[in-house]
């Protein structure tokens, strides 16, 4: 039977956004997102993370520097007892117009197609309304969290919308990853 999942943003809902990302030794974990891993896993869902690295097709990083950060960032997440089954991103500007870009559905078609998951269940949690607008586009359930950009993605979303629960804004706001996990057990828990 095909796994329900999360997909989760990289920058700003797992590790704080340091504005391009270069080198491993500047990934800082959210408080809480590590056990907010943890707590998604004993939920049942595959974890997948998907991330747009524009910096990439901007030429402010190489393909090379974001596969390092990555690598160490998985690394370090299956030592705190908190792996993922998979990390994606997107390497290219917005301009390009491509398939993977968030808030298009490419990254989480692939991994559906890769590890057998079933996009009916998923969950999208993530700092920015491309998250927001990616999980609508899949028909998934969808999480912002207020860390990272997450409170000025609100502020945006209120301008535009004063009910901002509305088709464009997401199932659930959260303080940050961690209370999205427990949002999602919560709600599991309602359903048993």
């Amino acid at each position: 039977m095909p796994s329900k999942v999360v997909f989760l943003d990289r920058d700003g809902t797992i590790i704080e956004d340091k504005n391009f990302l270069k080198t491993p030794d500047e990934i800082e974990f959210i408080p809480g997102s590590v056990q907010a891993i943890r707590i998604l896993r004993n939920l049942g869902y595959k974890i997948v993370v998907i991330s747009n690295q524009s910096g990439i097709g901007r030429g402010i990083l190489t393909e090379k520097m974001v596969r390092e950060v990555n690598d160490c960032l998985l690394r370090r997440l299956k030592e705190k007892e908190a792996p993922v089954d998979a990390l994606y991103f997107c390497p290219h500007h917005r301009d390009n117009n491509c398939s993977c870009r968030k808030p298009k559905t490419g990254m989480p078609q692939k991994a559906a197609q890769e590890l057998k998951l079933n996009l009916k269940n998923a969950v999208v949690i993530g700092d920015k309304l491309t998250d927001v607008e990616l999980g609508k586009n899949m028909g998934a359930k969808t999480v912002l969290v207020l860390t990272g950009y997450g409170s000025k993605e609100l502020d945006k979303l209120r301008e535009i919308n004063d009910n901002f629960a509305g088709s464009m804004g997401p199932d659930f706001v959260a303080e940050n990853l961690l209370e999205a996990a427990n949002w999602l057990k919560s709600s599991s828990n309602k359903r048993t």
